[in-house]
């Protein structure tokens, strides 16, 4: 079996710093990691104005939806694998802020999964009327 400290995910994680927002947990484990609690979306702020680089957040989706609804993202990388699964949790809730988007970029592997990067515009969307031409 391989060892997955090994990878080189792994050694990118375990070199950066981790921020974890929590109600419940108070003693990482995982070197490295600070954890969120009280005003998360001041604390975030506050990263985002002091932090050199990217803020990522990989596989939360309570979390992105969370900072949607704040108003704390400025990219949204959404990925598409060309699977039909009929269950599991949604990525968006059935309620919520409705959210404009701007597609910067998107791509397609050889493998058929998509890549659409997204910035958040800020502003309620506006909604395009019925047509039977798709490219209107």
């Amino acid at each position: 079996m391989i060892d997955p400290s090994t990878s080189p995910i792994a050694a990118a994680l375990n070199s950066r710093p981790k921020y974890v927002a929590s109600t419940s947990l108070t003693d990482p484990q995982w070197a490295g990691t600070s954890i969120l609690s009280g005003d998360v979306a001041g604390a975030v702020r506050d990263l985002k104005a002091q932090q050199d680089g990217e803020l990522l957040v990989p596989g939360s989706g309570v979390l992105v939806r969370w900072l949607l609804a704040h108003e704390l993202v400025d990219q949204l990388d959404l990925l598409t694998y060309p699977v039909v699964v009929g269950q599991g949790t949604r990525l968006f809730p059935d309620s919520g802020p409705d959210i404009a988007l701007e597609l910067v970029t998107t791509q397609t592997t050889s493998r058929g999964i998509t890549i659409q990067t997204y910035r958040p515009l800020g502003r309620r969307p506006e909604y395009a009327t019925s047509s039977a031409d798709p490219n209107t």
